[in-house]
Formats: structure tokens, sequence, C-alpha cells
């Protein structure tokens, strides 16, 4: 479907986009294009010069009067914890709705009379994954599909599609807390554990903003639960849609689950995770079972559904293997930012030579003790590497601080090689920003470090 001649659902509206990076700019220049009065800011001159150079009005929206409509603020960016952004701060006292792309993308899709459907993914884990693998799965089948949100493209630069097509959005809990009107056919909610509690306040505000993932959804709708851990369960009072339960672990009343390697539901198998490299471990055994629940909800069969799952490629920095030298293997799951993101990983392995540190998150990693027997050695870097030596040492699992990435991957092959294991993990289990702008460039890097490991000439990596 392209867009009506003279498209303008937001003509007369008054809206302010407050951060100007990949996604923002893009964003605004969608919703000028869509006949809103935009005004623009980005707290860094650079952005603001990009801005200016697009034609977008610049002004802060934090000075002068508030006159806007609404206020579109990158998901990045606070606007109650830990400190509130001051345009945040105004459009509270005013009474203007903070608002995500996702929410504009929804109203002008049903402003254009399109009945497309919604699924939103999310979850502290899994749901890049289990995004890209809907996506994969429906583009398989021959479906009229986009995809992006918090993964790849922002929603507003997304296509417009017709009543045959399917929206699939990862969502943040940083976006899920700025819907107002969007509702999701589809509602996917994984697992929930400890993560940007400085951001929500506490684990109770935490959940509530992902549980925003259920709302406005009707008894029609979808909701896809995950049965893995128990606060997730307990989402389940909160559902009014039909309610689809999952797990990666074993056998769910009325669900899909995996069993043996095997997906299952009520009626028999679905597909074979053997012949799906790409999804390793209970984790992704989960995340496949989300994928089937809404795949079949919109129309896919078993077959389609199976030879989608041994296609579908895997995502960067997310258990990917990278490379093979002398019988080990090298696995880049840099995207593991957080303890229960990297206990998932080490969990498909039974031996490893663990790269790990950075910018450790509240309580460390104490809680991955019960995967330490896996853990040939360890091998540390960043930040608060002394902190994660600390606890390795108190367990007894053989360990050392390299410092850098650059340092830790010849230190791990080496153990590895020397029969310690058969892989080479990273999965830090803390965040990058110590020593790299995020997790993929911590992953490119990484996997640049192998390919000149593989290759014999380590220089070409320097």
């Amino acid at each position: 479907m392209s867009e009506p001649s003279g498209f303008t659902p937001f003509a007369g509206r008054r809206i302010a986009v407050v951060g100007l990076g990949r996604a923002g700019l893009p964003t605004a220049q969608r919703l000028a294009a869509w006949g809103a009065e935009v005004t623009a800011w980005d707290d860094g001159e650079v952005a603001r010069r990009a801005a200016e150079e697009a034609g977008l009005v610049l002004s802060d929206p934090a000075s002068g009067s508030f006159r806007y409509d609404a206020l579109l603020l990158s998901p990045g960016i606070p606007h109650l914890l830990p400190r509130a952004h001051p345009a945040a701060a105004r459009a509270r006292e005013a009474g203007v709705p903070i608002l995500s792309d996702a929410e504009f993308l929804f109203r002008a899709v049903r402003a254009a009379g399109s009945a497309a459907r919604f699924v939103g993914v999310t979850g502290t884990n899994g749901k890049s994954t289990t995004t890209a693998l809907i996506h994969h799965l429906l583009r398989g089948a021959g479906r009229v599909a986009e995809v992006g949100g918090n993964l790849g493209p922002p929603a507003l630069g997304l296509k417009m599609l017709g009543d045959e097509g399917v929206y699939t959005l990862e969502m943040s809990s940083y976006m899920l807390e700025r819907i107002a009107t969007i509702r999701f056919n589809c509602a996917v909610m994984l697992n929930l554990s400890a993560d940007h509690l400085d951001r929500h306040g506490n684990m109770a505000g935490y959940a509530a903003a992902k549980a925003n993932i259920f709302a406005r959804q009707e008894p029609t709708d979808l909701a896809v639960l995950g049965q893995d851990d128990a606060m997730t369960r307990a989402l389940a009072a909160q559902v009014r849609a039909r309610l689809v339960p999952i797990s990666g672990l074993g056998r769910v009343a009325g669900g899909i689950w995996a069993e043996d390697g095997v997906l299952r539901d009520e009626d028999g198998d679905i597909a074979d995770l053997r012949d799906a490299p790409a999804l390793p471990g209970s984790h992704n055994a989960q995340n496949a079972a989300a994928a089937a629940a809404v795949a079949r909800e919109l129309g896919l069969t078993a077959g389609e559904i199976a030879a989608g799952f041994a296609l579908f490629p895997g995502l960067p920095h997310r258990q990917e293997r990278v490379g093979a030298l002398g019988g080990v293997s090298f696995v880049n799951d840099s995207k593991a930012t957080n303890a229960d993101s990297a206990a998932r990983a080490l969990a498909s392995y039974d031996r490893v030579v663990w790269i790990a540190g950075g910018m450790a998150k509240d309580g460390g990693i104490e809680s991955l003790a019960p995967f330490f027997p896996r853990i040939a050695r360890a091998v540390l870097i960043g930040r608060d590497a002394p902190i994660l030596a600390a606890t390795l040492a108190a367990h007894g699992v053989p360990h050392e601080v390299a410092g850098t990435l650059d340092e830790a991957v010849p230190a791990a092959a080496a153990a590895a090689r020397a029969g310690a294991a058969p892989v080479v993990l990273l999965s830090p289990a803390c965040a990058s920003f110590d020593q790299f702008t995020g997790f993929d460039a911590r992953g490119d890097r990484f996997r640049a470090l192998v390919r000149a490991l593989v290759s014999g000439d380590m220089g070409r990596a320097a």
C-alpha cells in the first residue's frame, strides 16, 4: 500500500521531537511530511546542525512557552527517572502526552484506513531474536510484512501497509511506557528479570512498563506469555486477550513448549529445533515457541514454521558463531549486557572459555554461580573486571584479567586450544560503554579479532 495522495494525518498538530539520533531525525522528517508542525531539538550541536540541514525548525521546547500537542522523546531520554529531561518536565506540567514513534505509526496506519495487524514483542531477553524470527517466518511464507522498532529501523521508518500487512515491532520498556492508543493484535511477553531499574525505579515499575504490551487488547487478540519465570507468569491476571503460554523448559497446558529438542503443542509436533542451528538453548526454544504462536495466529502452517526455523540465520551479537580454529568455535554474544542474558548463553554449552566484563549491573555475576562449573577459564575485560574476578575467585573458577578485548581474544583462544574447552564465548554480562560505543561495537571488534586470528594475521585487526 502506498500512502494516499496528500496524506497528512497529523495536519495542524504541533509536535516537539527531542533526540535527533539514528531514529529521531528521520522520525521528525516523517512527521513533518505527514503534515505536523514539527519543532526539533537535540542537546548535541552536531545533531542540531544535521536537523537544520534537513530543513527542520529548531527550538528547545524546554525554553519559552510550551505550545505543543505532543512530545516525541527519544527512548533513551528519561521523562521521569533517574532525572526527567527538561522538555519532558515541561510537557508533564502542561499535561501534554509524551509518546513513542510506534504510537504515531499506529495512528497513521489507522488514519489511512488500513487494518494492517500489529505484533508487539517485549521481554528482558530474547525480544530481538523473537521479533526477527517472526518477521523471517512471515516473509518466508510470502506475507507482506515490515519489522522494526527497538530492533532495526525506527517505527516511522517503515512502509505503510494495507489490510494484508503485518508490522512486527520490538518494544522496549522505554517505548512501552510512552504509548497511548496502540493496540497489538498479537502481544508477546517473553520474560522478566532485573534491568533498567534506574529508569523505572524498581522491579514493580519495570514490570508495569512491560505489561503495557497487553494494554487495550480485546478478547479476540492474542497474548503470548512466557512461563519460565514467576514474574512473567503472574502477568496472566492482566491479560484480556486469548492467552497462549509458552515454555522452553517443558510442557505447559494449552500452550506451546519445547521438549527433547522438539517444539510441541497439545496436537503434536510443530518443529524439530535440532534442525535450527541458529536457535540453541532453552531460551531460544522459548523464543521459537513465541514465534510459532504468533505465526499460527497469522495463518502459517506447521510446515512453513518448521522450514522458517531451519533457515533462520540468527542475529548479530546474539550467540553468533563468527569463526572456528583448531576445533574451537568462537561465539559472539555481545548483546548479553546483564547476568540473566549471559546465563542463557552459558546454559547452551557444556564447557566454555568465557570472556566477560565491562560495566557490571547491580548484583554483578553472583547469580551465574550455577553455571560456573561450565567455565573452564574466564578471561575478564573492562572497568569492573576486578569485581567479576573477586566473585569467580570466591567460587574457585580459574580466571585472568586481560583488560581489553584485544588482549582477551588471543588469551582465550590459547586456553581453549590447549584443551580447556571447545567454545570461546563472548557473553559479557556487563554493559560495554567503558570501552565501546555499544554492545554492537564490542561484538564487531570481537568478530574482527577472531577472523584475524583464524586467518593467522592478528595485525589485520589492529
